[in-house]
């Protein structure tokens, strides 16, 4: 994934937001990949946000055991 210093930027403030709001601390060098990680994450929920979905679509059923 190629992100552009800007993207790189965001991600940096929402991970460091993120820590701080929820008490974590993280060593410096896992910084690169939860960074990463989280790009990929958020890559992966802009593809399925914008997968087009007809308007007469369904959600499936729920089946349980």
């Amino acid at each position: 994934m190629n992100e552009t210093a800007g993207e790189t930027a965001d991600l940096d403030a929402f991970i460091a937001a993120g820590t701080r709001l929820l008490g974590l601390r993280i060593r410096p060098e896992w910084h690169d990949a939860i960074r990463l990680h989280l790009g990929v994450s958020l890559a992966h929920a802009r593809a399925v946000g914008d997968f087009p979905l007809a308007d007469e679509s369904e959600p499936a059923s729920v089946f349980t055991a």
